[in-house]
């Protein structure tokens, strides 16, 4: 999988400093390649990286190749999305979903 513009890829190896340690609120995606609804929500978190990237970052966290991070949020159903604040997941949602809807779902911890 390839950086989506305004989308980082992340790993197991630099979660904590892309995630953890991050000054904004951050949207990770655990996404696997053989996921159709996680490739339907490739535009929808470019369009939301771009529109929103001065109060959040958006990365992609790929569960087959980073199973270390997958294992510790205990990340069952692809697309998982989370939102870490401070270095702590403060929401969970799980399933493809609309933009206006993810929006919707993000104006409380934006």
């Amino acid at each position: 999988m390839m950086e989506t513009a305004g989308v980082r890829e992340v790993t197991d190896e630099d979660f904590a400093t892309e995630v953890i340690g991050a000054e904004l609120p951050v949207l990770v995606e655990f996404t696997a390649d053989w996921c159709p609804p996680c490739r339907q929500m490739g535009p929808v978190l470019k369009a939301l990286a771009f529109e929103e990237g001065d109060r959040l970052k958006v990365v992609q966290l790929d569960v087959d190749r980073n199973p270390a991070t997958t294992n510790a949020y205990k990340v069952l159903s692809m697309p998982t999305f989370m939102v870490f604040r401070g270095g702590e997941p403060v929401k969970a949602m799980v399933g493809a979903r609309p933009r206006r809807r993810l929006l919707e779902e993000l104006a409380d911890v934006l």
